[in-house]
């Protein structure tokens, strides 16, 4: 038996749910159409809860995953978060009018770090309002490696004030996610809504960590390789759906 399979904080949990938290991403600027409609397929094979992937790729998403339970979201303001917000609107209506069913925004990191917090809710509430609207959900992407224990907070609540359904650590450009992160941003969050890990999530041990923490969300794009380390099976797109 392996050390992964070996290990008691892995094994409590089987691949199926493990992959109920996994938003499969693919978010590099080189990614071709062969790439994204794979990572869709794959999302599917495995019942991921989400494929992630910037919007240009939003309408194959779509069609690739029509008739299967797994959500698209795209992203929003990515990776840096200081678009205006009247654009970061606009990137919102047309992700949504595509399809996009979750929308991973960058919170305006420079706003909140010089003190504009009624800019920085107001820039979450444009995409949320939009987002509600289309029936979609909104996950606010904190940036935590860049941020004080007291920004975090502030994102957090600022989150909650603008009806944010998720909060989200990071893009994974500046840092991983920690596991002392998520519990963080669980702890303010609470109930209130959800916390997605994300950013170094390479391994079927780094998932229940995460999870454990406090997270029911995780971004990865590694998460074949996270579910095949749990006894998931050898993805093969000739299976259907």
């Amino acid at each position: 038996m392996s050390q992964v399979l070996s290990d008691p904080l892995v094994q409590a949990r089987n691949w199926q749910s493990v992959a109920s938290f996994i938003d499969h991403t693919l978010l590099k600027s080189e990614a071709t159409a062969g790439q994204i409609s794979r990572l869709c397929e794959e999302a599917a094979f495995y019942n991921f809860a989400a494929i992630c992937v910037n919007p240009w790729w939003i309408g194959l998403a779509v069609s690739v995953l029509h008739g299967t339970p797994v959500k698209v979201a795209a992203t929003i303001g990515f990776p840096l978060g200081a678009n205006h917000t009247t654009v970061k609107r606009f990137e919102a209506v047309e992700a949504v009018r595509l399809g996009a069913r979750e929308l991973d925004m960058v919170m305006n990191i420079g706003a909140l770090r010089s003190g504009d917090r009624q800019g920085v809710q107001n820039d979450m509430i444009a995409v949320a309002e939009v987002a509600h609207a289309g029936g979609a959900i909104v996950k606010v992407i904190l940036e935590t490696p860049l941020l004080t224990l007291e920004e975090k907070i502030l994102g957090c609540q600022l989150s909650l004030a603008a009806k944010a359904d998720f909060v989200k650590t990071a893009t994974g450009f500046f840092g991983s996610a920690t596991a002392d992160d998520v519990s963080l941003l669980r702890g303010v969050v609470g109930n209130q809504a959800g916390v997605k890990a994300s950013g170094g999530i390479r391994t079927a041990a780094d998932a229940n960590i995460m999870i454990n923490a406090g997270a029911n969300r995780l971004g990865a794009s590694a998460g074949v390789a996270i579910v095949r380390e749990l006894g998931a099976p050898e993805f093969t797109s000739q299976q259907k759906h």
